[in-house]
């Protein structure tokens, strides 16, 4: 094997040799990156670029070419509300539903899961029986697929589901949980909770056992309560990764689009439309396709997931310092 090995590599050292002369010694290392370089413009930055391009133009053409160029007006169209706390005023009134929706969503979202995922990593914390089965059943939901998870649990909540079949064993009424308003969205905010929780608990959990463990013996040398230990050891040790896991829950809160999507397709009426789907109806599901609005309108939203990840950046960097 070797005897075939050496000379082929000795093919390679000889282009490799010349272009490592020729470049010097330390432009070679662009040579290799520069695959990684293409498709990342490819990929990353052009799609970017061209979004921003859109986002100044009209008409429903898919070619720039053939796309008037309107300045901001898309901007303007989205902005334009007599009272953007009320979206029938607004020009694009389901826009701002779907961004009244969003802020509702991530706010109860992100702070039910943040305190749930602390309550559940405390628990899994403990020495309790079958501790290892138990932390692998909260994070498997993490493992199934976000349409998988929408589809299980559409399954159980649809009319004649699992949930009303067992009330209706039970005496009672079924009810169309996907239909009401205000259930729809609960049960919206429910199932993001339990996809995403055990990702949550698991990095709580990596923090917790990071505390050292004579911290707690000197307490209980002090007589301390299970609630002051907490409170005065636990939290303040534990806070740094809190703000992480709060400000990474935002930005996945933010982005949350596919195990809603294919829950309630954004219903009834535009009751569990959120961002996302309203860039996804406006510019590629709705006739006619107005990529000019959903360029505009994803463009406001990457501003504010930049700003979500400059925050986490910054929380990162106070964490490294301290």
């Amino acid at each position: 094997m070797l005897s075939i090995i050496s000379p082929a590599m000795r093919l390679i050292e000889i282009p490799m040799a010349f272009l490592q002369k020729t470049l010097g010694l330390k432009n070679p290392a662009w040579l290799f990156l520069l695959p990684n370089l293409i498709l990342f413009l490819m990929f990353a930055i052009f799609p970017v670029v061209l979004n921003l391009v859109y986002s100044v133009t009209g008409s429903d053409a898919i070619l720039l070419s053939e796309r008037p160029y309107v300045g901001m007006e898309n901007f303007e169209a989205l902005a334009s509300c007599a009272n953007h706390f009320d979206p029938n005023t607004c020009n694009q009134d389901i826009f701002w539903r779907a961004v009244h929706n969003t802020f509702w969503f991530v706010l109860l979202q992100v702070g039910l899961m943040v305190g749930f995922s602390l309550v559940t990593a405390l628990i899994l914390n403990r020495k309790i029986r079958a501790r290892g089965f138990f932390r692998s059943v909260f994070f498997f939901p993490v493992l199934l697929s976000p349409v998988v998870v929408a589809l299980i649990w559409k399954w159980i909540l649809q009319r004649d589901g699992v949930l009303n079949a067992a009330l209706e064993g039970l005496g009672y009424e079924s009810f169309n949980w996907l239909l009401d308003v205000h259930w729809a969205f609960g049960w919206s905010v429910f199932l993001s909770i339990w996809a995403h929780m055990g990702f949550y608990t698991l990095i709580l959990l990596a923090g917790l056992q990071a505390i050292p463990r004579d911290v707690y013996e000197a307490a209980m040398m002090d007589r301390a309560t299970p609630f002051r230990a907490f409170t005065r050891i636990t939290l303040p040790l534990l806070m740094p990764t809190m703000l992480v896991v709060l400000v990474l829950a935002l930005i996945k809160g933010v982005q949350t689009f596919e195990e809603v999507y294919a829950f309630t397709g954004g219903g009834p009426g535009s009751a569990t439309t959120l961002l996302i789907q309203y860039i996804y109806d406006t510019g590629f599901a709705g006739a006619p396709r107005l990529f000019g609005l959903a360029s505009a309108a994803s463009v406001l939203l990457a501003l504010v997931l930049i700003v979500l990840t400059a925050l986490q950046l910054w929380v990162n960097r106070r964490n490294v310092n301290e």
